[in-house]
């Protein structure tokens, strides 16, 4: 961890256009490219902070949130703002694609396919790339997706840690965002239903066929394996989604 030197930080001229929480991303992004602000650096204190660079607190907090939002400064509770140090990928915040999905009305159909995209590519790459950390990551995942066959909500965590470590093992950390952005949706969507499922052996069954893929080294059929997982996991959502409606006496909405 490294604190720094203040005279770093030049003063945002306020009359250039544009708002000043964004010249407060631009300086700070402009900062890492040039190499003055580093993976670890801690930022000065908020008062001190909004003070060098002649913003208000407000202000500040607002450009912080926007690069925390993207992956690039992480806050800790007592401790201060860094510049995010990490080797794995950048965690995206999904908040803006839910908004996007509300805006426009983009369907549980188009979120499946972007996400088959993403996924068969990921799983294809992991064939080739993953680790036997990985390997061994994604087999303690099924056996613990088979442990709780009678408790979904259980499943679905060891469910989505089993594509995480999918992700990760794809060695692209673009791919691997991407993919969690979309997935972490699907996810909140799923656990509102997932209480009635009716597949999860099935699905346990399908995830160990892409592991085997992976573990084979067989980029092609893990592809396969993957497309027909999501394929099932689409379907499934559907029919819990439409059981809850008609559970609460509502009528349930078209695909």
């Amino acid at each position: 961890m490294t604190d720094l030197n203040s005279d770093i930080f030049k003063t945002i001229d306020s009359e250039r256009s544009g708002t000043t929480s964004e010249e407060v991303v631009s300086q700070l992004r402009e900062m890492i490219h040039r190499g003055e602000l580093r993976p670890g650096d801690r930022l000065p204190p908020e008062r001190d902070l909004a003070r060098m660079i002649g913003v208000s607190r407000p202000t500040l907090r607002a450009g912080i949130r926007s690069l925390a939002a993207v992956g690039v400064l992480q806050s800790r509770q007592g401790a201060g703002t860094f510049i995010v140090k990490s080797d794995g990928p950048p965690s995206l915040d999904s908040s803006p694609l839910r908004l996007m999905a509300s805006l426009h009305g983009f369907t549980s159909a188009e979120m499946f396919e972007a996400r088959r995209s993403l996924e068969m590519s990921v799983a294809g790459l992991a064939a080739e790339r993953a680790t036997h950390d990985q390997m061994a990551t994604m087999a303690e995942e099924i056996t613990g997706m088979f442990a709780s066959l009678d408790h979904p909500e259980q499943f679905l965590v060891h469910d989505m840690h089993f594509h995480q470590t999918v992700a990760a093992a794809s060695g692209n950390r673009i791919l691997t965002s991407l993919m969690n952005m979309v997935s972490t949706i699907l996810f909140d969507v799923r656990s509102k239903t997932v209480k009635r499922a009716r597949d999860l052996k099935e699905s346990a069954e399908m995830h160990r066929h892409i592991y085997r893929a992976i573990r084979e080294r067989n980029p092609e059929e893990a592809r396969k394996a993957m497309r027909e997982h999501l394929m099932l996991a689409q379907k499934a959502q559907e029919q819990e989604a439409d059981n809850t409606a008609r559970s609460n006496g509502a009528d349930v909405p078209m695909q």
